[in-house]
């Protein structure tokens, strides 16, 4: 058996444009071999690929579902701003603790006189 002598050089153009036709490999091969051969993913600004192909009675599903998520997920963002501001609400019953308590505001007088 004789032993091949020579060698082949693989731009990282090469594996990109490999990597961009191939289906057969799991993410993590595909991220093996980008990092392996320097070749960064592809371009942020390419759209994805639709999931349902040629069928548009599925993409029309998976357009009514993706419109769903959306909204829930706006409703989140806004229910999670809101509880800032009722955060501030307990404050109110604090304030009127420290002026029914005449002993603490004696002692709280006394000791903002000592600075």
């Amino acid at each position: 058996m004789e032993r091949k002598v020579g060698s082949s050089t693989v731009t990282a153009k090469e594996v990109k444009a490999a990597l961009e036709k191939t289906r057969t490999l799991t993410a993590e091969e595909e991220k093996a071999l980008r990092m392996r051969h320097g070749a960064g993913a592809s371009s942020t600004r390419a759209p994805l690929p639709r999931a349902a192909g040629d069928n548009e009675e599925l993409g029309d599903e998976l357009l009514v579902i993706e419109m769903q998520l959306m909204k829930a997920m706006r409703a989140r963002a806004a229910a999670a701003k809101t509880p800032a501001t009722k955060a501030a609400a307990p404050e109110a019953p604090r304030a009127r603790e420290t002026a029914a308590n005449p002993t603490k505001d004696k002692i709280v007088r006394a000791l903002r006189k000592k600075k």
